[in-house]
C-alpha cells in the first residue's frame, strides 16, 4: 500500500488532529463511549499523542492525533508508529502549506534505515490532505530520505568513490553532467588542498562536480563537505570522538538532497554541485601539523591541526566557485564542535556577509520548522588565524570562537560573491522524534530549498 493515497478506500477511517486548546470542544462533540475511551487512554492532545476511537466490530473506528500547544506539523510523523495498519483521512481541513508539511512529516515517519538489518514496514496510509502540494512532498521526502541513507551508511561502504558515485547517479537521473577528478588528477587540475587531506587514505580523494541547467540562467553553486570518515589524521581523535565520524560527510549529503529537489522541480538556474570527497586517515604520507599547503586561490595555509581538515578541502572548490560569481553560493559542512557547543545539535550555525540573505534564510527556517541561527563573521577574530610562515593558519591558537574563526577561514576564499552562506551543521539527531529518527539528518535542507525556490523559482504548481 502506498503511504499517501490520492483518494479514500472503502475502509478508510477518519483521523482527527486536535490542539490542546481545542480538546474540550472536540470531546463535547464525541459520544459518551468515545469520551470514556479517550479518557481511559489518557488522551490530553499532547504533541505526538495518538489515541484510537472504538468501533463496533472490535476494530478502531478512527484515531485522534494530539498537536500540543502549537499544532506542530511534526506530530504527523508519529502516526506510522502509533496507528494500526490501514488507511486514514483527515477529518478536518488544513491550510495548504500545513497540509503539505503534515503529509511530509507523515511520510518521513515511515523512514527506516534498513541496509544492515531487516526492518518491518507498517502498512499505514494517509489520504492526501486537501490542498497538498504533491510534487513538493514527494521530492522533499525522497531528498531527505536519500540524505539520511547516505549519512547513516558505514564508512566502509561509503568512501570517497561511493559518495562521488552518488553525485554521478543523481546527475544521470536528471540529465546533468558530472565530472570526477580522482587521486593525483587533483594536483594536475589544481585542487591541491583536497589532495593533501585525502592522500593518506587507501581510497583516493575525489572531487565530484555536477552541472545542470541552462548556462544563461542565474548560477546557483552548492559545495558540501564530503569527509567520509574523519580519524583526525595525525592529530588523532580519541575513540569516543570517532564514533559518529561516518557522518562527517553530512554537509555533502544535505546538498545532494537540495540539488535533487532543485533538479526535480526544474528550477530555472544553472546549478553546480561540488563535493570534495576524502577520508582523513593516518599513514606515512599523511599531511602533518606544521605543513604548508598551497591552495587553488594561491593562498598558503599552515596546518595547525590535521583534525580541522574539512575547511581545507573546501578551500579549492570555494575559490573556483567564487571566480564565477554565482547569484548564490552555499556551503554546508559538519565543521566545528564549537557550533554545537554554542547552539546545540538542532540549530545549524549560519554565517553570511549578506544581511538580506541571512534574514530570508532565517525566515524560511522558522516557517518550515527547520531553524538556523546566525553567528557573526566578526573580522576582529581574523587575527586569530595568523601564521608566521603562511598566509593563514587553518585553526586559531586559542580556545575562543572556534565556529567563527572557521567561517572566517572559509570566507578568505570567497571575495567576489556577496550572496554567500556558510552553514555549520551537526547533520545528526541524537534521540528518536516523530518523523525524525535518531541518526543522520540533513538539517536546513528544507529551509534552503524554500529560499532557492523563492529566489529563483516559479510559484508551485
Amino acid at each position: 500500500m502506498p503511504h499517501l493515497l490520492p483518494s479514500p478506500t472503502p475502509d478508510t477511517r477518519p483521523l482527527h488532529a486536535v490542539r490542546k486548546a481545542e480538546l474540550d470542544g472536540f470531546l463535547a462533540g464525541r459520544t459518551a463511549d468515545e469520551r470514556a475511551w479517550l479518557l481511559a487512554q489518557r488522551f490530553k492532545a499532547e504533541a505526538n499523542q495518538v489515541a484510537l476511537l472504538p468501533g463496533r466490530d472490535g476494530r478502531p473506528d478512527g484515531a485522534v492525533l494530539g498537536l500540543g500547544e502549537w499544532a506542530e506539523f511534526w506530530a504527523f510523523g508519529a502516526l506510522p508508529g502509533g496507528l494500526p495498519d490501514g488507511s486514514y483521512r483527515l477529518a478536518g481541513a488544513l491550510p495548504p502549506a500545513q497540509a503539505s508539511r503534515a503529509a511530509l512529516a507523515f511520510l518521513l515517519g515511515h523512514y527506516q534505515f534498513g541496509r544492515y538489518r531487516k526492518t518491518e514496514a507498517k502498512a499505514v496510509a494517509l489520504v492526501e490532505p486537501e490542498g497538498v502540494d504533491r510534487g513538493y512532498v514527494r521530492r522533499a521526502a525522497w531528498a531527505i530520505g536519500h540524505a539520511r541513507d547516505l549519512i547513516n551508511t558505514a564508512a566502509e561502504d561509503l568512501g570517497p568513490a561511493e559518495l562521488a558515485a552518488a553525485v554521478r547517479e543523481l546527475g544521470a537521473r536528471h540529465g546533468a553532467s558530472t565530472r570526477l577528478v580522482v587521486g593525483d588528477e587533483l594536483l594536475r587540475a589544481n585542487y591541491p588542498a583536497i589532495h593533501a587531506v585525502g592522500r593518506a587514505a587507501a581510497r583516493p580523494p575525489c572531487l565530484a562536480d555536477l552541472t545542470w541547467g541552462d548556462p544563461a540562467q542565474p548560477k546557483l553553486t552548492l559545495i558540501g563537505k564530503g569527509v567520509c570518515f574523519d580519524s583526525g589524521g595525525l592529530d588523532l581523535k580519541p575513540a569516543a570522538a570517532m564514533l559518529r565520524m561516518k557522518k562527517d560527510m553530512g554537509g555533502a549529503a544535505t546538498l545532494i538532497g537540495l540539488a535533487a529537489m532543485v533538479m526535480d522541480r526544474g528550477l530555472p538556474v544553472r546549478l553546480r554541485l561540488m563535493v570534495p570527497a576524502v577520508e582523513n586517515a593516518v599513514a606515512g604520507n599523511a599531511f602533518r601539523p606544521g605543513d604548508v599547503i598551497r591552495t587553488r586561490k594561491g593562498l598558503t595555509v599552515e596546518v595547525g591541526n590535521t583534525d580541522a581538515e574539512g575547511r581545507i578541502i573546501l578551500c579549492d572548490p570555494l575559490a573556483e566557485a567564487d571566480a564565477e560569481q554565482p547569484a548564490l553560493l552555499v556551503d554546508v559542512a559538519t565543521l566545528t564542535g564549537a557550533a554545537r557547543t554554542a547552539l546545540g545539535p538542532d540549530l545549524p550555525a549560519l554565517f553570511t556577509p549578506d544581511d538580506g540573505l541571512a534574514e530570508a534564510l532565517l525566515a524560511h527556517g522558522r516557517e518550515e520548522l527547520d531553524p538556523l541561527w546566525r553567528l557573526p563573521l566578526h573580522e576582529r577574530y581574523r587575527d586569530l588565524l595568523k601564521s608566521r610562515v603562511a598566509d593563514l593558519n587553518n585553526v586559531s591558537d586559542g580556545p575562543f570562537a572556534g565556529a567563527i574563526t572557521a567561517a572566517l577561514y572559509l570566507k578568505s576564499f570567497v571575495e567576489a560573491t556577496t550572496a554567500y552562506a556558510h552553514i555549520d551543521s551537526y547533520a545528526w539527531i541524537d534521540d528518536n522524534r516523530p518523523g525524525r529518527p535518531a541518526g543522520g539528518e540533513p538539517l536546513a535542507l528544507r529551509a534552503l530549498y524554500a529560499l532557492v525556490e523563492q529566489r529563483f523559482g516559479r510559484s508551485r504548481p
